[in-house]
């Protein structure tokens, strides 16, 4: 009932207002004997002091001058008041609704009024202060109902607050999941697609070649075997984000491994060629990563899509800023009957994540090529170590100065037993070609030697790389397939690798004799074979 009539108050505040003032003047009226002897100005004084409560929560100060003037008067005109009612309304609806300037004015006007009322009336202190203390009573009842209200407005403030920071907390934590989620999902494809086509490329040639050729097919199955090895690490690294913390999160790749990635695409039967410009400057390790992963999955999309021999390379530091850009000879646009994928997406948010810019398209002569330009937060140059002597032609910076002079500690501990005697450092002068003793022997004097450049290019896996010592990171690199000298012109990626003699020379995964020409144009499908389906880029 009670909580019943606290609603209806509430929906209805100008009727309770009215049934106070009437209430008021009633009392009012029939304290001063008026119901017996009406007189028509107790009457009027009666109903200032009294009905103006009316408004009371709208001008609460301008009602308490009125009821105050109204009370004044009743005093003058009939005698000393006892309880003004009407007063004592509006005395607490001024201490609880009005600002303090209002409530100090209304404090002074009542002590005002009480000492003209203790001179003008001449009555006794005691009587006095009875009345002054009922106004003190009144004051503070509204100063308290006040408080409170300022104290509930407060909690529901600080309650209101506190949901709203919950509520961005929660979505700033889903948001944080998000973008973790975007960003395994980025390196699960990169990983996956660069080593499972790798892969796919190496399964291809190796059993066909068991017969014919046994040291080719033992170096595609090396290709297969560190390729493996190397998707198994780094998916390591990438799912243990899902189990540690933040500070549990193992080094990712960077520009250092770039010439890795060259050796494995010369694995799948490219050219690649890797060519620094500029002064390399520091480069934050999510920039180092973005660039790595722009690298593999063009090179990626190149062994998959582009029927390309040849791949540039280009990475340039400017002022303040890396720029990465991979040109292929390959088909240029993708097929008609290809379907979009997730890598040019995935390169588009890696590189927008670190505020950089990507434009990714076919050449008009034929051709693709993907471009990313990332800012760089650190502008103090990178440190090279001068030339390192070594064979003649073979570039003037090695990679020793980034990678352990073994190569072999880098690979899982067992891996050197599986490999070949002499092979356990996998790479010649830090490249990724793995080739078992004395590979190096086997090739023709010059058929894939590497070549004096002034951009200071070299050609990985060559004979002459076989030979060098490992000493100092390279600059620029340029990832050759071995050729045989009796081995017909390459006329696709694989015709250049282990597929170039054996049963796949001859048989239906032969490359077609149509030379290369514009988008869609010649070295299509080498190794794959023409008649199957294409996949698209990315």
């Amino acid at each position: 009932m009670w909580e019943r009539a606290k609603t209806l108050a509430r929906r209805n505040p100008t009727a309770v207002d009215a049934a106070v003032a009437i209430a008021c003047f009633l009392l009012t009226v029939s304290g001063h004997g008026a119901v017996e002897d009406p007189r028509p100005v107790v009457l009027l004084l009666a109903a200032i002091s009294t009905l103006p409560l009316v408004w009371r929560q709208r001008a609460p100060f301008p009602v308490a001058v009125l009821c105050g003037a109204g009370t004044i008067g009743l005093i003058v005109a009939h005698g000393f008041i006892d309880w003004p009612y009407g007063q004592l309304v509006a005395t607490y609806t001024v201490a609880a609704a009005s600002p303090f300037a209002a409530r100090a004015v209304l404090a002074g006007g009542t002590l005002t009024g009480v000492v003209f009322t203790q001179q003008v009336m001449d009555k006794p202190l005691g009587a006095v202060l009875t009345s002054g203390s009922v106004f003190v009573a009144s004051f503070a009842l509204g100063t308290g109902a006040r408080a409170r209200r300022d104290r509930i407005s407060l909690l529901e403030e600080r309650a209101l607050r506190h949901a709203e920071e919950r509520l961005r907390h929660a979505e700033e934590r889903a948001a944080v999941a998000a973008r973790e989620r975007e960003r395994i999902a980025r390196d699960m494809h990169d990983i996956l697609a660069h080593s499972i086509s790798m892969i796919a490329v190496q399964a291809e040639a190796g059993p066909l070649l068991v017969h014919r050729d046994p040291d080719r097919a033992a170096r595609a199955f090396d290709a297969i075997s560190g390729t493996a090895h190397d998707a198994l690490t780094q998916l390591r690294r990438t799912l243990g984000v899902l189990r540690g913390g933040p500070d549990d999160r193992a080094p990712q790749p960077g520009l250092e491994s770039v010439p890795e990635l060259a050796g494995r695409a010369r694995e799948a039967g490219l050219t690649v060629t890797v060519t620094e410009h500029g002064t390399p400057a520091a480069t934050p390790p999510e920039v180092a990563v973005a660039i790595y992963r722009v690298v593999q999955e063009s090179l990626t999309n190149v062994i998959r899509h582009a029927r390309a021999t040849a791949v540039r390379v280009d990475l340039t530091w400017s002022a303040g800023s890396l720029r990465a850009e991979i040109t292929d000879d390959g088909r240029g646009a993708a097929a008609a009957g290809d379907a979009p994928g997730h890598g040019l997406i995935g390169m588009r948010e890696r590189v927008s994540a670190c505020g950089g810019t990507f434009t990714a398209g076919p050449d008009p002569g034929g051709g693709f090529t993907v471009t990313a330009t990332v800012p760089l937060t650190a502008t103090e140059p990178r440190h090279s170590p001068g030339p390192v002597p070594g064979p003649p032609g073979t570039g003037p910076r090695d990679r020793a100065a980034r990678e352990p002079a073994d190569p072999a500690a880098r690979e899982p501990a067992g891996t050197a037993a599986r490999e070949p005697a002499g092979t356990a450092a996998r790479e010649p002068a830090g490249t990724a070609a793995r080739e078992p003793a004395g590979t190096a022997a086997r090739e023709p004097a010059g058929t894939a030697g590497p070549t004096a450049d002034p951009q200071r290019k070299r050609v990985v896996g060559s004979p002459a790389d076989a030979a060098r010592p490992a000493a100092g990171p390279p600059r620029d690199h340029t990832a050759a397939p071995p050729t045989d000298a009796t081995d017909p012109p390459a006329a696709g990626p694989l015709a250049a690798g282990p597929l170039a003699t054996g049963p796949l020379a001859t048989g239906p995964l032969a490359a077609p004799e149509a030379p290369r020409g514009g988008v869609g144009g010649g070295g299509a499908a080498a190794g794959r074979g023409a008649d199957r389906a294409e996949v698209a880029r990315g």
